[in-house]
């Protein structure tokens, strides 16, 4: 099973967008966006740009645990993962999100 996106809408009315792995894990979540084609937008970018491993900012933060933000070709941030324990967890969401953003379905739950 391949991973997919979901389109949401959050407490501000904002859509957002989420990446879950096959597994129904969440590896990828997006900021707020006003229209739901900002969102969608968003997703295609995400799939454009999740294979070049050059687009993803590796970061520690101040608590010592590890995330990653994919970037765009103009370097805006348009996903970013949780908080993983280890670099490796770390480095193994890349990966996922690598292998399953490019042909991930999209399931709308604001229809």
């Amino acid at each position: 099973m391949a991973g997919k996106f979901e389109i949401y809408k959050d407490k501000a009315g904002e859509f957002r967008f989420r990446l879950k792995a096959s597994n129904g894990q969440s590896i990828l979540a997006s900021e707020g966006y006003k229209a739901k084609s900002g969102c969608t937008n968003g997703i295609a970018s995400v799939r454009k740009n999740a294979p070049d491993d050059a687009r993803y900012e590796r970061k520690t933060t101040e608590s010592g645990k590890f995330r990653f933000n994919l970037k765009s070709g103009n370097h805006q941030v348009i996903g970013t993962s949780e908080s993983y324990e280890s670099e490796s967890a770390r480095d193994n969401g890349i990966e996922s999100v690598k292998k399953n953003a490019p042909d991930a379905s999209i399931n709308d739950t604001t229809d």
